[in-house]
This record gives C-alpha cells, structure tokens and sequence, in this order.
C-alpha cells in the first residue's frame, strides 16, 4: 500500500528537455560581456568537501527514519491518544519557530560549523529522550529538544556550505555543492525511508525502539564526522570572494549596496533581500504541495487507481538523487540565479495548469498525462533549490550571512504550514481550484523575482566572483 509519508519531492532529468529552449534563450547582457565563469584555478580537490557530504548522507539517513515513525512511534510506545499526541507535536514544533534567527546570529558569531554540530547532537540526545518517552510531559520533552535540533541544523547547514565554496579552490560554483547536497539528502532520505518501512512491517515495539536507536546514533556519528573533518578558514568565512571589476561594479549601479550592520534591522532594511525572501516563499509553497496534493487528488479528484501514485514519486525519487548536478551545471552556463528562479516559477504554472486540465481528460490518458505534467513540476524544483540557495547566500553580506540564511530558510517554514491548509481548504470546494491559486502564487513568485536581477548584487546574480591579478579565469566547462 502506498504511505504518502515515505515519499520525498522529487526531480526529473526529463523535465529540463521541457524547458531547454527557454534557458538557451535568457542569456543576460551581463553575461555576454562575461562568458567565463572567472575562479581560481588549481587542481586540488577541496578537503572539506567528502566529509561534509559524508556527514549529511548520515544525517539525511536518520532523517528518512524518521518520517513515517513521528507518530507511529508514541503511539506504539505510549497509551497517549492520537489527538494528543498531534497537539503536543504541534505545540512543541511551534515553540522552535525563533530558534533559526538565534542559531543564524551564533554562526554569523563563531562560524557555522560549530553550530551545525551542536544542531546534530542536539538532535541526538532528542532521539534518546524519546527511547524514555512514558507520557504526555516527557513526549513533548523529547520533541522540543529534537526540534530545537532540527531548527538549529537546517538554519546553519546552508551557510556551512557556501563557506566551504568560498573556499574552493578547484573553481567549483555554489550551485555545484548546493546541487550535491541536494542529491545527497534525497539518496539518505529515500534510503532512510525504505528502511523504516521495512521496519515498520513487523508491527514490533522492539523494531520502533531499534529505530530511533539508529537514528539516534546516525546524528551522533554526523555530527563526529563534521567535528573532525570539516575545516573552514576564518578568513574566508569573513570575507569571501567579492565581484569589483570596473565593469562589475557599473552592472551594480542601481543595486542595493550591503546594509550597515547585522541583524534583523539590517535586514529589514534591505529591501532586495527581503523580496527575495517573498518571492521565495511563494515558490516554497509550490515546492511543498506535491506531496501532500498528489496522492489525495490523483486518487480522489481524478478517480485514478492507487497504484498510479507510488511509481510517479517512486522514479522521481530515484532521479532527484542522481540528476541535480548535472541540471545545475545546464543552467549554470546559461542563466543568471534570478533568471532560473523565475523560470522555476513558469514551470510550476505550467503544472498547475496541467493538474487541473486533467480533470477534462479520460482516465485511460491520465497515467501517462500526469507524468508529463508532473515533469513540469520536477523542472522547476530540479533548478530552483541550486539557484536558491546559492543567490541567498551570495547576496548576504558577509559579517550577517548566517543570519540572513537563517532568515531565508523561513520561507520553506512557511510553505510547509502553509501547502497542507491551502490543499485541504480548497480542495473540499472544487477539485481544480488549489492548482489555479497555486499558479497564481507560482506567477507572483516569477514577478517577484525579474526586478531583483538590478537590485541585488552583480556577483550574486551571475555567480562569479573576484579573481586577483595574475590569477586564471576558469570557464565553465572546467569548473564542472
């Protein structure tokens, strides 16, 4: 039987063939003038890269056990009711919402790999608290200090990461790390969830305690693996590589230079930045609402069959974690980040439209219709999520940039609560009616986006950066 819960949103290698003619076409002026990708060359590898792709294969791992046990587990293991059990998740869940602005400030401080650690262990010492879970104070106990784990880490790792490439020396871009972190964690996730399903079908308390056991464990063990392989110069944690070319710095007229000082001030004042973060919060409730909208409208707005749902997430799945660098790397050489943000906008509308024309459609069409529909969606999460992150890294300054991070990944925060009530809501009305306000926002994102191309920073944009006298402009093809 298919569990909605062991599904991870998903890519489509197929789904770029959709959108290529779009991409050969969006080359900006900025662009033509700089046709190379300008980074230092060198041939060694950058040393931190294998562990931390290491250390976030184990903490994916944990993560896709944990998913389908969130609930079952305290049912299993208390006599607490379910609606209980759902409030005092919900309560404690809430009560980690200011965590990411605090652990972002601390990175800003110390650096983000001291706070991705502390967010893996904390993690941790959560999942053993839940082995002595006996009743409603100890449940809540145990969720609140795994959510404050799980708050702390997801608002640091990304900033951990754009450390690490800024200081990469072979000329690998952002999108390049972000792309293999992406495919990390959906191959962990996946294979996490696999995992516990498998577990799960022996309806075994001993089974559920194994398993947050291991998913105890594999937090510990990512944690150990950052602590004592991950390096990051303080040097280049503070001053990345900056774009101030003469002809860089006349494509930034016009664009907001970096805010005086740091924090949520600063940030409220940077208005570029924050329409980045509108714009991305639109795109992160298109992102989200797959898989809570797929299974209940394909099976109960379309009449399908059951079994149609699982092999459209199923080879998704299996090309997310296979397919983002080589998408990342496509796009990287033909679009601008802002560019391929707002084309990941035009992609999901087309989805939209897809989903409810579908309802038009005779259901001996609609398994083949909804995987053509469904690669509109995979186009646009497959170059979103590179471009994303690494725009909102670069356009932060450098002294705030965890902050600013911390604050950008509020706006998947807000897709996530947002895509359950939007489906549900809507959905009880008319069936078509979630994916025309879906496109909607899909289409408000997309308008959000185009005029941040002049306002936010020139290197931000365009992903290159500062390369000292003397030093070789590597161009694309050879950074990838």
């Amino acid at each position: 039987m298919y569990e909605p819960q062991d599904a991870v949103i998903s890519y489509s290698y197929l789904s770029l063939l959709v959108c290529a003619g779009t991409m050969y076409g969006t080359r900006t002026r900025q662009e033509e003038r700089s046709p190379t990708v300008p980074r230092r060359k060198s041939r060694e590898h950058s040393p931190a890269a294998w562990p931390l792709f290491a250390a976030m294969s184990v903490d994916a791992l944990g993560t896709g056990l944990y998913v389908p046990l969130s609930l079952l587990y305290f049912l299993h293991a208390t006599d607490i009711g379910l609606p209980l059990i759902g409030t005092l998740v919900s309560v404690a869940t809430a009560l980690t919402l200011p965590v990411p602005l605090l652990a972002g400030r601390v990175a800003d401080r110390f650096g983000a790999r001291p706070v991705v650690i502390t967010g893996q262990l904390v993690q941790a010492v959560g999942f053993f608290l839940y082995l002595q879970v006996s009743g409603p104070v100890s449940l809540m106990a145990a969720v609140l200090v795994e959510g404050i784990g799980a708050r702390v880490y997801w608002s640091s790792v990304f900033t951990l990461i754009a450390e690490l490439a800024d200081a990469d020396t072979t000329g690998r871009a952002k999108e390049w790390w972000f792309a293999r972190a992406s495919m990390i964690r959906a191959a962990g996730t996946g294979a996490g969830g696999m995992t516990a399903g498998a577990a799960l079908a022996w309806e075994s308390t001993r089974a559920y305690h194994l398993l947050i056991l291991v998913n105890g464990v594999s937090f510990t063990v990512a944690a150990l693996l950052v602590w004592s392989l991950v390096r990051v110069s303080p040097a280049v944690r503070t001053h990345p590589p900056r774009a101030v070319t003469e002809t860089e710095a006349a494509a930034e007229a016009g664009a907001r230079t970096e805010p005086l000082g740091v924090g949520h001030r600063a940030l409220l004042r940077d208005r570029p930045y924050l329409q980045l973060i509108f714009a991305n919060t639109a795109f992160a409730v298109c992102s989200t609402f797959l898989t809570i909208a797929l299974p209940v409208y394909v099976t109960k707005g379309l009449g399908v069959d059951d079994w149609v749902v699982g092999p459209l997430l199923a080879v998704n799945t299996v090309l997310l974690a296979t397919t983002p660098a080589l998408v990342s790397r496509f796009v990287r050489r033909h679009m601008t980040r802002v560019r391929t943000m707002a084309l990941s906008g035009l992609c999901w509308t087309v989805w939209c439209a897809g989903s409810a024309v579908a309802l038009l459609l005779p259901h001996a069409a609609l398994p083949a219709f909804l995987l053509l529909v469904l690669l509109c969606y995979t186009a646009g999460e497959l170059i979103h999520e590179p471009a994303s992150n690494s725009l909102a890294a670069s356009a932060a300054p450098p002294s705030a940039r965890g902050f600013y991070l911390a604050a950008f990944q509020y706006s998947f925060t807000v897709g996530t609560i947002v895509s359950p009530v939007l489906f549900t809501v809507l959905f009880s009305r008319r069936a078509e009616l979630p994916w025309i306000v879906l496109g909607g926002v899909a289409l408000l994102g997309t308008a959000l986006m185009l005029p941040l191309e002049r306002r936010l920073p020139y290197a931000a944009v365009t992903g290159e950066e500062y390369v000292p006298a003397g030093e070789v402009k590597v161009t694309a093809e050879e950074a990838d």
